[in-house]
């Protein structure tokens, strides 16, 4: 009997000959995979296992399966794509070390940014505030799921090693002396949404800053001023790299004083057992996870730069300091600095001065203007002249009658006409 070429002859359980059809793609090459003994019998297990009769059957799903995936996140990715078109991002100028970039931070980590390149993302995003800024900022409510791009973009280019710094303010609910959990809640999302660990959180208490909320602080007199910033500390793994001896502060009259004169090892009251060891000069002291900086400066070279060159000045810039102890904290001179919501720049500047390379992307194009001031002609090196230390002063220190200070009526949801108090009932 003769057979169509494109036919192939088996038998049936009688030894009949019966035509089948040639694959269309016969499986005539082999890849040779070197295995141990434990995971070729562990492979054959789970072959077994899934219902597959050999190993190669079981191997080509799997290779189905990822072929799938890449084709159906291809399909996502145009959609995205179509649905949201790519932000653009051009460069504004540069320097020997680093580049302003003017457009959506999002194009440089999603398209132009290589990924594992960024040993250090250290910014200060917009705030989630109730009350709109100039600047622009996202409501409270909508803060997560406007930043969840960005974190998907840090993670991309962040490298193992690396660090992700974010400076954040708080924000009080319309209405009411209650706060927002916006910041916190970012922080539980970049955790437990985006692998991030939290290496410990900083706090950037300005001595300076006003006595706000005025409504619940100064007019109805229910809560105390906001002084400080949350700063999250981040990275990828556990172990970014990183040393405290970078970043001492000075130390203490009294340590200095017991370092000169000595120290006697004892068990404290509390129950720490101070060695010998306590007394060895080190350099510094560790600083605390509490920064304290003023942001006063209103007449420095940027602000100067910007008036005479009629450019808006940025109103959230934070100071120096703040980079500069994350930076010399987290990086080694050359390494990659990111700031992906720039401002004024400050990041680039303080990078550049203590040689670090770096990006900066700022969305408003007119910020960018006044962020030349910090370059002209070059940054100017870090103010160590003066060294300024700050003190709070403790509470309670005031004598008060409680008599003639009652506490406020109902907690303040009403205003109370100047002037008026109410008397304190004297306990029946």
């Amino acid at each position: 009997m003769e057979y169509p070429s494109d036919f192939i002859t088996g038998g049936d359980p009688l030894g009949n000959p019966v035509a089948r059809a040639k694959a269309p793609n016969p499986r005539l090459a082999s890849v040779n995979v070197r295995l141990t003994t434990g995971e070729r019998a562990e492979m054959e297990e789970f072959a077994d296992r899934s219902g597959f009769r050999t190993v190669s059957d079981y191997l080509r799903h799997l290779h189905d399966q990822a072929k799938m995936s890449t084709v159906e996140a291809d399909a996502d990715g145009k959609k995205h794509r179509e649905e949201f078109p790519a932000p653009s991002v051009s460069t504004y100028h540069s320097t020997r070390l680093g580049t302003m970039l003017c457009g959506d931070s999002l194009a440089y980590l999603r398209d132009d940014a290589n990924r594992g390149s960024v040993d250090l993302i250290v910014t200060s995003p917009p705030f989630g505030l109730v009350r709109k800024k100039t600047y622009g900022n996202e409501d409270a409510h909508l803060y997560c799921d406007w930043f969840r791009p960005f974190a998907e973009g840090f993670r991309r280019v962040l490298k193992s090693s690396g660090s992700l710094v974010i400076d954040i303010g708080g924000a009080w609910k319309p209405g009411q002396p209650t706060r927002s959990l916006y910041h916190f809640e970012l922080l539980l999302m970049l955790c437990e949404e985006y692998g991030f660990h939290l290496c410990q959180e900083h706090y950037w208490w300005n001595p300076s800053k006003l006595p706000t909320p005025a409504e619940w602080v100064n007019v109805r007199r229910v809560r105390v001023k906001d002084a400080v910033n949350c700063i999250w500390w981040l990275s990828q793994t556990p172990w970014p790299k990183a040393s405290n001896r970078r970043v001492l502060a000075p130390y203490s009259a009294s340590m200095r004083d017991l370092l000169k004169n000595g120290y006697r090892a004892k068990l404290r009251p509390s129950g720490h057992d101070i060695s010998e060891k306590f007394n060895k000069d080190n350099g510094g002291s560790v600083p605390p996870n509490l920064l304290a900086v003023a942001n006063t400066e209103s007449n420095g070279a940027y602000q100067d730069y910007c008036r005479r060159h009629d450019h808006p000045i940025h109103p959230a810039r934070f100071p120096e300091q703040v980079p500069e102890y994350f930076i010399r904290m987290l990086t080694d001179p050359h390494d990659l600095i990111l700031d992906p919501f720039a401002g004024s720049c400050v990041t680039g500047a303080v990078a550049e001065v203590l040689d670090r390379r770096w990006v900066c992307c700022e969305l408003n194009e007119d910020y960018l203007h006044g962020a030349m001031g910090r370059f002209d002609p070059m940054p100017s090196a870090l103010n160590r002249t003066k060294s300024v230390t700050y003190s709070i002063q403790p509470p309670c220190r005031v004598p008060v009658s409680e008599e003639e200070v009652p506490l406020v009526e109902h907690g303040g949801i009403t205003r109370e006409p100047p002037g008026t108090a109410r008397k304190v009932q004297p306990p029946v």
